[in-house]
């Protein structure tokens, strides 16, 4: 079956996969060659194609099969563009999914059974992470309110209520530099909204090294992360956080009290330059350690 058809053509989608692309074209056919693989079919696929200027990816998405929506709009970043995306979507459940990424063939099934049993509180079902690309390995995922004060917890993939992207105002077009999915994702949290974890590696994760992760995110990541506690200086009051913390106590939490509140002393005393430095090593030696302990769940399977 084709990427986007579905299995009756009265029925309405389930699921709507919103895919922003900026010159990605390189990468649509293997994006689109996971999608086709999915157990569960019942999905749109949505492309925005966010002003791009590569003609290669230009010529790919008016080449795309007629059951791929393709909207144009000029270039105004990530954000924009999973915000026009989800807008157009003709599902509740919608998934935001970069054009160089892929999910596993289960994903959308499991993930779609678990939202179907979950109350309206949980606004998202997420997976881990199996990375590719310039690192390979594993990372593990996880909710946990405190512990997004201080870092993205969760992946910008998730299965995701279009009512509750709509209830909190969606994307923060703003934030063309990167952690949009962070601030995002700490805003549906401090909503009293709640997220589900399918705790196996569906979400394969595409690194490069003029990628968001290793490249401009870690080398803004003081600048980024001090918009976000800007925005968000309620939550970010001594009081707030204490007590975001105690309520956070279930064993969802990985990030403890002191090393919170080391982070956050430390990015107001260290130049950006310097807390960044450090971050992005930290960030690297993380990225190893999780791809020593795929390989290490490699072993034991085999």
């Amino acid at each position: 079956m084709k990427a986007g058809a579905r299995t009756s053509a009265a029925l309405p989608p389930a699921v709507s996969i919103v895919v922003p692309c900026f010159n990605g074209g390189r990468f649509i056919d293997q994006l689109l060659a996971s999608l086709a693989l999915q157990l569960f079919n019942n999905f749109e696929i949505i492309i925005v194609d966010d002003g791009s200027t590569d003609p290669a990816t230009r010529q790919k998405l008016a080449s795309l099969d007629p059951a791929i929506r393709v909207i144009r709009q000029e270039n105004r970043g990530l954000p924009s563009a999973r915000n026009i995306g989800i807008r157009a979507a003709q599902a509740e459940l919608v998934l935001p999914l970069d054009c160089d990424d892929m999910i596993a063939p289960q994903f959308l099934a499991e993930a779609v059974a678990l939202m179907a049993a979950a109350p309206m509180d949980v606004a998202a079902v997420f997976s881990h992470m199996q990375l590719t690309g310039k690192v390979k390995g594993l990372l593990t995922r996880h909710f946990n309110r405190f512990d997004l004060l201080f870092t993205n917890t969760l992946p910008s993939g998730l299965l995701l209520r279009k009512s509750i992207w709509q209830a909190v105002g969606g994307y923060d077009e703003s934030m063309r530099d990167g952690y949009e999915d962070w601030e995002f994702h700490l805003r549906i949290a401090c909503s009293g909204y709640r997220a589900i974890e399918l705790a196996k590696p569906y979400y394969i994760y595409c690194i490069t090294g003029d990628g968001m992760l290793l490249d401009r995110s870690s080398r803004m990541h003081g600048k980024l992360w001090r918009s976000i506690r800007c925005k968000h200086a309620d939550l970010y009051r001594l009081p707030a956080m204490l007590r975001l913390w105690r309520e956070s106590r279930d064993g969802s939490g990985q990030i403890s009290l002191l090393k919170g509140f080391s982070a956050y002393l430390l990015t107001n005393i260290l130049p950006d330059a310097c807390y960044n430095w450090l971050i992005g090593v930290r960030r690297k030696r993380r990225l190893l350690e999780g791809r020593r302990a795929f390989d290490a769940v490699s072993l034991r399977s085999s």
